[in-house]
């Protein structure tokens, strides 16, 4: 089903404290640590705690399902830090991320939205390019070959 026009609703709603032991262990999960850099629980409370880092959180049938994680860039920019979904293969993601682009224009005031992902991630490179995001650049981490990606957004017309 194209995640446009999936009627299975989803909610994004700004993370709380509270929902921080449920995204470390998210993040630890076999089938996502390899393509992040998994962070403590102390580490996301600090930097849920900054002005410029926005975590929303994920939900599905009112169930914590995953979360977002975005740090403003300048006035109309949007560093798009992270997604971590618990349950693979169901849209959820896709679905989590054309919502997470409309936050970005609606509360953030964002024209433009970047992301760096491995190269490995051959499953995000995909979802990334199907939703409109291209490579810009490419880098490394830790001897692991990146890929820089980004998506201009626009503001609804009318």
């Amino acid at each position: 089903m194209d995640p446009t026009t999936d009627p299975r609703t989803i909610e994004l709603k700004k993370s709380n404290p509270s929902d921080i032991a449920r995204i470390v262990e998210m993040e630890g999960a076999a089938d996502t640590s390899g393509f992040i850099l998994p962070n403590s629980a102390e580490q996301h409370r600090a930097a849920m705690a900054l002005p410029h880092i926005v975590y929303l959180s994920i939900y599905d049938s009112q169930s914590l399902v995953g979360f977002i994680i975005l740090a403003r860039d300048g006035k109309t920019c949007v560093e798009f830090r992270r997604i971590v979904v618990g349950v693979k293969g169901r849209g959820i993601g896709q679905r989590a991320i054309i919502k997470m682009e409309k936050y970005c224009v609606d509360e953030l005031g964002c024209k433009r939205i970047w992301l760096d992902v491995f190269a490995e991630n051959t499953r995000g490179i995909h979802i990334y390019q199907k939703l409109g995001y291209r490579q810009f650049k490419q880098g490394e981490h830790n001897g692991q070959p990146l890929f820089f990606m980004e998506k201009s957004l626009q503001s609804p017309k009318g």
